[in-house]
């Protein structure tokens, strides 16, 4: 999903320096009528959550600007869609956009899914664009310490990386590679199949073949 974000100028919403907020969707956008270039009232929803809430229209400059929603995804090229009755717009590229493939692999070690310890978002980014040990797709990860073994460069001589924490990622790994039926599933990241879809899928089917 295409999510709009606005850039502010830095203020302080409830003791917290905020200087993005979401803006969720273009009907949102639309709906608010909110500009570029706005003079702008910023909540935090739930006093977590930066959102906007109201526009100052009197401070509106003569000239200012509506967003334009991108037709294409920004990452990838691909043509950016939006389904009947969906709310957001989609890249439409699927795993070859680079941006959709590291949010799915970071869903997959997530803590609702494999939960693979030490292997996180920032890991995940770091090896995504590794040229020894790349992760690209979920079965890059379970072959990983056979290909740390087979390079001259080791991954515990690496910066920020030790023969220990090496040594647990590589055994947190190997941990994961029997799970249930429904973790999988789940950790796919397939889009409506959240972790009761799952559930109801591995009770009926059992097991994946």
């Amino acid at each position: 999903a295409l999510t709009p974000v606005a850039n502010l100028e830095p203020v302080q919403v409830g003791g917290v320096i905020i200087s993005n907020a979401t803006l969720h969707n273009q009907e949102e956008i639309s709906r608010k009528d909110i500009r570029i270039g706005d003079t702008v009232l910023i909540e935090r929803a739930g006093d977590v959550i930066p959102k906007i809430s109201d526009v100052d229209h009197s401070k509106r400059e003569g000239d200012s600007k509506s967003y334009s929603f991108p037709r294409v995804c920004p990452k990838c090229g691909s043509a950016a869609l939006r389904e009947e009755g969906d709310a957001v717009r989609r890249c439409s590229g699927g795993l070859v956009c680079p941006a959709q493939a590291i949010e799915r692999l970071k869903h997959f070690v997530s803590r609702k899914a494999l939960d693979i310890e030490g292997l996180g978002a920032r890991q995940i980014e770091m090896f995504f664009n590794d040229n020894d040990l790349s992760i690209r797709e979920p079965a890059d990860i379970f072959n990983i310490e056979e290909r740390d073994n087979e390079n001259s460069s080791k991954l515990k001589d690496r910066l920020g990386w030790g023969e220990k924490s090496a040594s647990n990622l590589f055994e947190a790994i190997n941990s994961k590679k029997e799970i249930e039926f429904a973790v999988l599933l789940f950790s796919l990241g397939i889009r409506h199949v959240g972790e009761t879809a799952a559930k109801l899928v591995a009770a009926h089917y059992l097991k994946w073949t």
